[in-house]
Order: C-alpha cells, then sequence, then structure tokens
C-alpha cells in the first residue's frame, strides 16, 4: 500500500486532472474532485464509485465473447473522498455464464461491493424486441443546472438535457459527463454508462434535498445489450411509500434507444435540524 493511503488525514481532493480518478497502481485509485458527494463534500458520489467497480470487472480476467448483463451494488456506507482500493475475484466461473464481485475498500473497511454477471454473447437477433419506450433525443429537450438543486463536484462536471414537462417524481433527461473515468485511460461503453447510472436518485426529486434525505442504499443495472457511448438517457419515477421507504427505477437508454433498467432503494428521513 502506498504512503498515500496510509496519510489518509493529509489527503486533499486533486482539483487540477480532468478526470474521476487517478490510477496510483493496480486496482488503486486517488478521488478528484469530480466525484465529491451530493450531501457531503468529504464523500465519494456513487455514481462514480459504481464506474470504477465496473471499470475493474471489465479488466478482471476478460474473455473474448463475455458481456455484462447485470450489475448490482450494496453501498455498506459512507464513502469517504480518499484513496481508495478495488479488490475483484471470480465467484462462479463458468465457460458461458460467470459471476465476479469487486469490493472498494478505503482506509481498508469495505465501502461498497458489487455483483456482476457475464454472460457469453449469442445471435439472438431472430427473437429481438423491446417493449421499453424510447424518449426523445437530448437536441429535443432543454439545459438544467443540477447546481441548482444539489451540491457537490460530481454534480457540476454533468450536462444535463431535461424534458420541460417534468414534474416532482417523474422525469425524462438526458446526462453526459465533461470528464473522463479515469485520467489516461479508456473504459468501455458499458462501464462509461454505469458511471452516471446512480445520478436518476437526483433527477426527479419528490421532495427538497434542503428537506428530507433520501440516499440510496442499492444500485442495481440490468442491460439487454452493450450500450454505445455518449448522452445516457434516464426515464424515471421516484415513489416514497409512508414509513421511511422508497423506490427509484428507471429505464435507461443510450442514443439508440432503450438499453436497460436501474433501480434504487431508498432511505427517506427528514433533514436533522443544523
Amino acid at each position: 500500500m502506498t504512503s498515500e493511503t496510509r496519510d489518509s488525514a493529509s489527503f486533499e481532493l486533486d482539483r487540477e486532472t480532468p478526470a474521476f480518478y487517478r490510477r496510483l497502481g493496480p486496482g488503486l485509485y486517488a478521488p478528484t474532485v469530480h466525484v465529491q458527494g451530493a450531501w457531503r463534500d468529504d464523500e465519494q458520489h456513487m455514481a462514480p464509485v459504481s464506474g470504477i467497480l465496473a471499470h475493474e470487472i471489465d479488466l478482471h480476467e476478460p474473455r473474448e465473447g463475455m458481456q455484462l448483463a447485470r450489475i448490482s451494488f450494496d453501498i455498506l456506507g459512507m464513502i469517504p473522498a480518499l484513496p481508495s482500493r478495488v479488490e475483484v475475484r471470480t465467484t462462479r466461473p463458468g465457460r458461458t455464464i460467470e459471476l465476479v464481485e469487486a469490493t472498494m475498500l478505503v482506509d481498508d473497511r469495505a465501502v461498497v461491493r458489487a455483483h456482476a454477471w457475464r454472460l457469453a454473447a449469442h445471435d439472438s437477433e431472430p427473437v429481438a424486441g423491446v417493449e421499453l419506450e424510447p424518449i426523445p433525443g437530448p437536441d429535443a429537450m432543454q439545459p438544467w443546472t443540477g447546481a441548482d438543486t444539489w451540491e457537490g463536484g460530481y454534480i457540476q462536471g454533468l450536462e444535463f438535457r431535461v424534458d420541460p414537462e417534468r414534474r416532482p417524481g417523474r422525469t425524462r433527461a438526458w446526462i453526459r459527463a465533461t470528464n473522463p473515468l479515469v485520467d489516461g485511460e479508456s473504459c468501455s461503453p458499458t462501464a462509461d454508462l454505469v458511471r452516471l447510472a446512480d445520478t436518476a436518485n437526483g433527477i426527479a426529486v419528490r421532495v427538497s434535498p434542503r428537506e428530507w434525505m433520501f440516499p440510496n442504499v442499492d444500485l442495481s443495472v440490468h442491460l439487454f445489450r452493450e450500450p454505445v457511448r455518449g448522452w445516457v438517457g434516464f426515464d424515471t419515477r421516484v415513489t416514497m411509500g409512508p414509513t421511511g421507504l422508497g423506490l427509484t427505477s428507471t429505464t435507461l437508454h443510450d442514443e439508440r434507444g432503450p438499453v436497460g433498467r436501474a433501480e434504487q432503494i431508498l432511505t427517506v428521513r427528514r433533514m436533522p435540524e443544523a
């Protein structure tokens, strides 16, 4: 482990690097200000964390013809904005179906755990069909400044287009990041999409985040084809129950149309008094 990870107390977020992360070594990353969370300025936003875990899964024992079909994340607590290590292992090997697990650790504490199913590609073109509704493209929507609702370096580094008829709890939107995931590295189109998926919980809020807290404790992304790189579309609905539970449900799109689904379970509670 490097001296940078040992001396967390002196770590400061890099404000110069135009990327979410700098690689420090195999599986080891330093977050920049562009991952800064929306609820606290000393935490990492889950969206880029999801992306870096997906990126490390892509790099783990890659095989031609395998594709990521589902990736789910359990958020084990606040994710400190400190150097982070990702450990990856195959938990269910197989020739055509395999399960891979990735864990992010900060100061040797697990903060997020991901499980990904990778499935072999087959020719299913004769039966292909999509029942998910498409949404208008980004050029048909209006610019929106996410920083008007949310704080933090992550939100400030995004470009938004939103449906002019959006309302609390329901919106259609397109998002793209102005910075790459890792400085000096390319990632797959899938990791590029996954790194934005968690943003869904902030684009169709039912209540003000200055009055209520509703962080998600998980994120699940299901894909039925590999996405193309570019704008990521969100067709999002937010549901809140009467006992502190909520659900953010999203159909994910790329510029060719629907590509999959994302779900997030929320813990809903009043914002504590200052």
